[in-house]
């Protein structure tokens, strides 16, 4: 005889199951409609650049908002162990959000809007790279970061969704992506940052 846990829980999956498969299949056709249609030749650049600052031993910065933050974080691991794995010496990354007392500290002292920029006029130079991931491209501290990357001819690259914002104008190569929904953007996100970490894995410097 099943157990009442069992038994509520055979109800609850037959009450979801006509919900959960156009859930599913709304999902899927949002993200497949801009996977399909994306003109990918960015991509291609970022990942070359990405490449020459490995073989240069260059530094790469990267930043964002909310999960965007948690994606910026988790591709600085992906550069730094994930692409070479044999040797351990992947790419010179810093996740800007990642750092808690230098992130309370500098919106306490100066401003949330500068907490990534001010972070760049510290430990970024010329030729280093800067990824900025965010889904709207109008946050104030994303906005900031990118202006504050060209004053240190620092190249940008923005993963944006919505209708891109400013950072659409401000990244010196935008990857945009016409998707308005948050999750789905942000999902793009890692998308494109383990394509990048499995090409590098694979082909090296």
């Amino acid at each position: 005889m099943p157990s009442p846990a069992s038994s509520t829980t055979a109800k609850l999956l037959a009450a979801d199951a006509p919900v959960a498969p156009g859930i599913v299949a709304d999902y899927w056709r949002t993200l497949e409609c801009v996977w399909h249609d994306h003109d990918w030749c960015d991509f291609a650049l970022l990942l070359e650049t990405l490449r020459c600052c490995w073989r240069e031993n260059r530094q790469v910065f990267l930043c964002g908002n909310g999960g965007s933050a948690a994606n910026a974080i988790h591709l600085a691991n992906d550069l730094l162990y994930g692409v070479d794995k044999v040797s351990g010496r992947g790419l010179r990354v810093t996740a800007l959000p990642a750092n808690a007392a230098v992130l309370t500290c500098l919106a306490n002292d100066i401003a949330y809007e500068d907490i990534f920029a001010q972070q760049l006029t510290v430990l970024a130079s010329p030729g280093d790279v800067l990824i900025a991931f965010s889904g709207s491209g109008n946050s104030p501290n994303i906005v900031r970061a990118l202006i504050r990357a060209r004053q240190l001819s620092v190249t940008s690259f923005a993963i944006l969704g919505f209708t891109g914002g400013r950072a659409l104008e401000l990244a010196d190569h935008p990857i945009y992506f016409p998707v308005h929904d948050m999750q789905v953007a942000e999902d793009l996100q890692m998308m494109v940052g383990h394509m990048l970490m499995k090409h590098l894995s694979r082909t090296g410097r």
